[in-house]
């Protein structure tokens, strides 16, 4: 028979070790630590009105991916062209284009929403001719008639910009004021170049040209 006091020695060295391992295991481990957010989709383009739910993708310092549900807090640029709400749902409000920014303690992520119009009848550029010299630019207008609008809309900063003959001029539409054209590449005798504003409406596509004439001394 063993003695009393073996026995309870025993069980005090159990207990012992089973505490000094439930320490080990514990105070070792440390939570994977948010380093950096990814907003999708991204860019996401929306017909006017239309809404779409946003995700924010944490990546952790120990390589893991997660889509976070909470914590997180959502914000738009410009709320006049695109609202979000607190759960990060967007809704389209009028044409042009806005940054959503998630943001998660001191990390955050950004995604572009692209508002486009819907029940276009036409879109034309403005002006449909123009002449500048081998150093200068040219802004262009792009204006789309809505159904059951007197007015027309500028639409420049959402319609997708091309020149051709490529490579002579840039064009820039990120401007408040239209799609600026800037001569990079002076050609060696006076070009005419057509420009070319492509624009998605629910799936109806329109693609007005204007003629840009670039001389040379």
């Amino acid at each position: 028979m063993v003695p009393k006091h073996k026995i309870q020695f025993f069980l005090s060295l159990t207990a012992v070790l089973m505490l000094g391992s439930t320490v080990s295991c514990t105070g070792f481990f440390v939570n994977p630590t948010l380093s950096s957010l990814t907003v999708g989709p991204n860019p996401l383009n929306l017909t006017q009105s239309n809404k779409q739910q946003m995700t924010a993708t944490g990546t952790f310092d120990d390589g893991t991916t997660k889509t976070l549900t909470s914590g997180v807090v959502w914000s738009s640029s410009d709320t006049t062209k695109v609202s979000i709400s607190n759960s990060g749902q967007v809704t389209a409000v009028s044409s042009g284009s806005a940054t959503v920014t998630a943001q998660s303690g001191t990390v955050s992520g950004t995604g572009t929403v692209n508002v486009t119009l819907g029940n276009l009848t036409n879109v034309v550029i403005n002006p449909t001719t123009a002449t500048i010299n081998s150093n200068g630019s040219q802004t262009f207008n792009a204006l789309a008639t809505v159904q059951g609008q007197s007015d027309k809309v500028d639409v420049s900063s959402t319609a997708s910009w091309s020149s051709s003959p490529s490579g002579i001029v840039t064009i820039n539409n990120t401007s408040q004021t239209g799609a600026v054209a800037i001569v990079t590449t002076p050609p060696s005798q006076t070009t005419v170049i057509t420009i070319t504003a492509t624009y998605n409406s629910n799936g109806t596509v329109f693609a007005p040209t204007a003629q840009l004439t670039v001389t040379v001394p």
